[in-house]
């Protein structure tokens, strides 16, 4: 079961690149609810979802090639608004007749785009530039209305040639036919990434497109979202009860808030504490669902944090480490859910990332396999699943549980493992591991949070440095240091920071080294067992965000 509001829609066609959740991201940020499917979809089904407009992205090969991703012309006369993003770009003029062929000179990175900015999709894109390039296609030779703007490049081919009917609505240099459109029938297409960041404007020309050309109302918003979910979770769950494994995350934690506020006490929600959670967050956890918190529910709390050191006791190998800590809390939450009988419902916290990546949505690889995507768990007695939050990504996900009331700490709370901190601890994990890392991670995010809400309070914005994820982490080195007068051997606790937009790809914070000093200084009085602190600035890749 999948709740939440659908009534206009834009369908992201994935043609297997990287951006096809960007995309998505993008569009919704537009307050226009967006899907993601696989190019192979059956055009039938795509005229039953009825879109009010079709964007099509990603493409690892070159769209002349044999065997090359593609789709059949009729898309292209559904007389539903098209744009094409890169690959997209290329394929539609492709089929459609125009000459796609290898560039003379590959653009790469940020690169000043021209734009015609009485083209509907480059409305108020841009400032005023000086005389544009000149080309064969050069803005229908309007070259004095031109705007210049920064976008972001990545492309070996070219529209040499487009399809008949399509003017060039934006150049580069380099580029003669970096965004191209056929206004008479809705067909756009777009070189570049506007889904991007780099890409300055690139949600006001997505805007501009689901808004404009599409004429979509923008009804994609939270507060309907909740509203929503929360009658159709009534009408469907009636009087039967429901079981939900919380982990105390975001995805988990707001989908306990908003069964609480659907059905109330017909939930309960069982928490495996397994010792590997950040500093506190166990307690807080209990402190916003148990008896003092805000929430209609049945809450039981399970510390099994001995339990798991005890599987875990000389271990060291990353997987088999992660295959325990996954198994264990299997057997833990089955024991609970038999004391607690016959359900009727099991609730997860699928989101849309897990759906996607799951290989579920778009043609893009398989990044992993998600625990509660594409299969019922065998070990809890109920009749059927709910997934309530299955459409909805991350920052989504944080919007709906600001409206639940959930509190900003929790909410807004860091990335973390389903493992926990047992993947943040090379080698073995032992309880004074656990202490040691809890209280250094501790520190580290105090540190950092003080130091951003005074560079806020100082300048209005969070500091350009500030990281999306910060963590410490405790390495299995211990080297000999001097503490006072004394000689110590003790362990050696690593700081990770990065800056990411999607987690697929990420580069190290740069961290002030002031506030890195204050970091160490506190860490190495503070917690005991430690003598050095390191920081790591791996980039992903090659590296990953988490150690292990």
């Amino acid at each position: 079961m999948e709740v939440g509001v659908k009534k206009e829609m834009i369908i992201v066609l994935d043609f297997g690149g990287q951006y096809n959740q960007l995309v998505a991201r993008r569009v919704r940020e537009c307050n226009v609810y967006c899907e993601i499917y696989s190019y192979k979809i059956d055009i039938q089904k795509i005229k039953d979802m009825n879109p009010k407009g079709i964007i099509l992205t990603g493409g690892p090969n070159s769209c002349y090639e044999e065997g090359a991703p593609t789709y059949s012309k009729e898309l292209f006369e559904l007389g539903i608004p098209v744009l094409g993003l890169c690959y997209g770009d290329q394929l539609m003029n492709h089929i459609l007749g125009g000459r796609v062929e290898k560039a003379p000179v590959r653009e790469y990175g940020k690169i000043e785009v021209m734009v015609n900015p009485s083209s509907p999709l480059f409305e108020g894109v841009g400032s005023k530039a000086g005389k544009p390039v000149k080309s064969e296609f050069d803005l229908e030779g309007h070259s004095d209305n031109v705007n210049s703007t920064q976008c972001w490049m990545s492309h070996n081919d070219y529209i040499s040639k487009p399809a008949s009917g399509f003017v060039s609505v934006a150049h580069t240099s380099d580029c003669p036919v970096a965004a191209a459109e056929n206004r008479e029938a809705g067909l756009y297409a777009i070189q570049f990434h506007p889904e991007v960041l780099h890409t300055v404007e690139g949600t006001k020309m997505l805007g501009n497109f689901v808004r404009g050309i599409c004429g979509c109302s923008g009804d994609w918003r939270m507060d309907s979202f909740v509203e929503t979910s929360v009658k159709e979770i009534k009408d469907r769950v009636g009087d039967g009860k429901v079981l939900l494994a919380l982990s105390g995350g975001v995805d988990s934690s707001v989908l306990a808030a908003l069964l609480s506020k659907a059905i109330g006490s017909q939930l309960t929600c069982v928490f495996v504490d397994h010792g590997l959670m950040r500093k506190n967050e166990g307690d807080e956890v209990e402190g916003v669902f148990g008896k003092a918190g805000n929430f209609d529910l049945n809450f039981v709390r399970v510390n099994a944090g001995s339990r798991y050191y005890a599987k875990l006791k000389g271990i060291e190998e990353p997987e088999q480490k992660r295959k325990i800590i996954g198994e264990e809390f299997i057997r833990v939450f089955e024991e609970e859910a038999k004391k607690i009988g016959k359900v009727d419902f099991l609730a997860q916290g699928t989101i849309y990332p897990d759906v996607v990546e799951s290989g579920l949505g778009g043609e893009s690889a398989v990044i992993k396999s998600h625990h509660n995507v594409g299969g019922l768990p065998d070990y809890v007695d109920f009749k059927e699943i709910i997934e309530p939050l299955r459409n909805l990504f991350k920052d989504e996900v944080r919007k709906a549980g600001l409206e639940l009331g959930l509190p900003e700490y929790l909410v807004n709370r860091q990335p973390f493992p389903g493992p926990g901190l047992g993947i943040r601890i090379i080698g073995e994990v032992t309880a004074e591991k656990v202490a040691i890392v809890q209280d250094a991670d501790y520190i580290y995010r105090e540190e950092i949070g003080k130091a951003a809400e005074e560079h806020k309070k100082n300048f209005g914005v969070e500091p350009s440095w500030m990281p999306n994820q910060y963590f410490a982490a405790l390495s299995n080195m211990r080297s000999v240091g001097v503490m006072g007068d004394e000689r110590t051997y003790d362990y050696a606790v690593v700081l990770r920071a990065v800056k990411t937009i999607d987690f697929m790809t990420a580069e190290a914070a740069d961290i002030p080294f002031t506030l890195l000093q204050t970091v160490m200084n506190r860490i190495i009085n503070e917690v005991r067992g430690v003598n050095r602190v390191m920081m790591d600035v791996t980039s992903k890749p090659p590296g990953t965000i988490e150690f292990e």
